[in-house]
């Protein structure tokens, strides 16, 4: 949560040079971490999962600014952003094949899952440093995206605000929801009767990621920016009636809790994933700001955080006993109806503006 509040600032100002080093920085830590995390004691050792989250929370706003501002984002931003729901239930398979295979314990199979992708990493940051940048027909398309100034991010958030502030509210649901499914996914499952299988995150996530890419990445066929992002819109709503309605069925005893998962699953990330892939993107390059796109996920994001700790402090402060089952399913049914409300309102919002700004 902190990494993102810094990160409104640090991604917002980030230069377009030296970023290849800035990531094997920022996930050395993390990864080294790990090793201070197994090797020190409990409770001590609980000072290594600050460290390790506190890098990592800026790696997605330095990987996006290879991508950003291109004709060609709406796709690569979506597969980049699918990559949250497959890498987390495949992460999670690798992790549970560590333990049952070779006894690996919880307190180290966090490092060594980590080795397991070391060398892909390098392979992969040595490409993206040959990435060229956006072309002249890009910039005309999506605007220049420069670093912004602390008079610059004012000015951008005062002339949007109220819709802003909606797409915000949204996206916390969203984390807020996504988080909890992502962390107690393995103690939901277990609720719901399944124990000691691994693969059960990739089968569902799997399905989720292919149907994410295809609506998301399809948008870079809607040229005008403006559609496009009435259409991210139209998306997170259905996202929303996706989640609330198989939730109810599921609490109804009408719908498999494999289906339930799959299903609240991709409607959470049809919330989620444009956010971090197209709406933003598209948001700029609408309205013709020169900026980037860092800036305004790494907002949200701050914001949706702020939810998803919320949460768990007061689980822990209160000590409330949650059966994660039912506190999702029964939050899940109440924030998809607020949130599609959002959603129009956020829509009708941008709709009008842009029309103001059209007409002048």
């Amino acid at each position: 949560m902190l990494a993102k509040f810094y990160g409104v600032k640090y991604i917002a100002e980030l230069k377009r040079t030296g970023r290849g080093a800035v990531i094997i920085l920022l996930t050395g830590i993390a990864w080294i971490s790990w090793l201070g995390f197994a090797l020190v004691p409990v409770p001590y050792n609980v000072v290594f999962l600050f460290i390790n989250g506190f890098p990592l929370g800026m790696l997605w706003g330095v990987v996006f600014s290879y991508i950003e501002g291109r004709r060609g984002t709406d796709f690569i931003g979506a597969t980049l952003a699918v990559s949250f729901i497959f890498a987390s239930g495949f992460v999670r398979s690798a992790g549970g094949w560590l333990m049952l295979t070779f006894g690996i314990t919880e307190f180290w199979v966090p490092f060594f899952t980590g080795l397991l992708f070391a060398a892909p990493l390098l392979l992969f940051i040595y490409l993206m440093e040959k990435i060229p940048p956006p072309d002249d027909t890009d910039v005309t398309d999506r605007m220049a995206r420069t670093p912004m100034g602390k008079t610059q991010r004012r000015a951008f958030v005062h002339s949007l605000l109220p819709g802003l502030a909606a797409c915000i509210l949204i996206y916390t649901f969203a984390t807020i929801f996504r988080d909890i499914r992502d962390n107690f996914g393995a103690e939901m499952w277990k609720e719901m009767g399944f124990f000691n299988q691994p693969a059960i995150f990739s089968k569902t996530e799997t399905l989720i990621t292919l149907v994410i890419l295809v609506l998301i990445g399809s948008m870079v066929m809607i040229r005008n920016s403006y559609k496009a992002l009435m259409t991210a819109h139209i998306f997170i709503g259905i996202g929303f009636i996706l989640a609330g309605a198989s939730t109810l069925l599921f609490v109804s005893h009408n719908l498999q809790p494999i289906w339930w998962m799959t299903i609240v699953g991709l409607g959470l990330y049809m919330v989620y994933i444009p956010f971090n892939a197209v709406f933003f993107e598209r948001l700029i390059a609408t309205f013709r700001y020169a900026g980037n796109v860092g800036f305004l996920i790494y907002l949200a994001d701050s914001f949706g955080y702020v939810g998803s700790v919320g949460v768990l402090f007061s689980k822990e402060i209160f000590k409330v006993k949650l059966n994660w089952v039912n506190f999702f399913s029964n939050s899940v049914i109440g924030l998809s109806a607020l949130g599609l409300l959002l959603t129009v309102f956020s829509a009708v919002y941008f709709a009008r503006k842009y029309k103001a700004v059209d007409r002048v």
